[in-house]
């Protein structure tokens, strides 16, 4: 668990040629306010357009059965499925991973 007693997961997505712009709007208009209302908060995002990619992480308070619980609740909401709703497919690959503070 992170240091502040935060979960955060990293991920990273490979994104469809042509789509990287696209995909980062529609995150930034309808992910982020559907992954907010469900406790999450975003840690740092980053797009790489020289190999379409895009990553970026997501924590909540408490530990890793915490964070899975609210993911479940968040893959399931009403929230989520209008920010997916009518949406082409972007993402190519998605490689999710909770990951642990290391420092500096």
């Amino acid at each position: 668990m992170a240091e502040d007693d935060r979960t955060i997961q990293l991920r990273r997505y490979r994104i469809v040629a042509g789509e990287l712009d696209a995909f980062v709007s529609w995150w930034r208009e309808l992910v982020i306010p559907a992954r907010t209302a469900h406790g999450f908060s975003v840690e740092f995002a980053y797009a790489v357009p020289e190999t379409n990619e895009f990553v970026w992480a997501v924590s909540v308070a408490g530990d890793r059965d915490a964070f899975r619980a609210i993911d479940e609740r968040y893959a399931s909401s009403p929230e989520r499925a209008a920010a997916f709703a009518g949406q082409p497919r972007r993402i190519d690959t998605a490689t999710l991973t909770l990951v642990e503070p290391v420092g500096a």
